[in-house]
């Protein structure tokens, strides 16, 4: 599987494209849907996934699921990952989960060397503690590719939050 990180908007979200064969899967279409669509050019896209419904994740959300006739979070068959939710930035915080590759989406909820806001609506400390313990048992060699900036290590990022943890 290849990953495409394309930055986009004011904020600069990370919006994801992975490529499998033909087939794409879209993750935080935050802005920018012609950028998006450049790199999209001759993929079947097949799935949008959101990472939490913040506005700088979701402003070309609808374009691609009315332009390709898809729901949003509803699972193909080309693509296998595990939604884990994770609350703490936001109570509809998901982290994307891929096996087989090894790699996490985790949105604005985990990003190097540090943690989402909870001051925003919808932010809870105990819950972002809950989803930190139980995002930690998984293997510390995860690649994790967060809502902003660069990708990191879940063992990385253990280091970092362990007063969370």
């Amino acid at each position: 599987m290849k990953i495409k990180c394309l930055p986009v908007g004011e904020l600069q979200a990370n919006c994801y494209l992975l490529i499998l064969g033909k087939k794409a899967l879209l993750i935080d279409p935050g802005a920018e849907k012609e950028k998006i669509e450049k790199e999209l050019n001759n993929l079947e896209l097949v799935e949008v996934l959101l990472t939490h419904n913040h506005f700088d994740h979701t402003g070309a959300l609808s374009y691609f699921l009315e332009k390709y006739k898809l729901k949003c979070n509803e699972k193909s068959n080309e693509f296998l990952y595990e939604t884990i939710k994770t609350p703490g930035h936001s109570k509809d915080s998901v982290t994307f989960y891929f096996p087989n590759e090894k790699v996490m989406f985790t949105g604005d909820f985990l990003f190097q060397g540090t943690i989402g806001r909870m001051d925003l609506p919808g932010g809870d400390i105990k819950e972002m503690q809950k989803s930190l313990q139980l995002i930690s048992s998984y293997n510390d060699e995860i690649k994790i590719y967060p809502g902003h900036g660069p990708s990191t290590t879940l063992g990385e990022e253990k280091k970092h939050t362990s007063y969370y943890l």
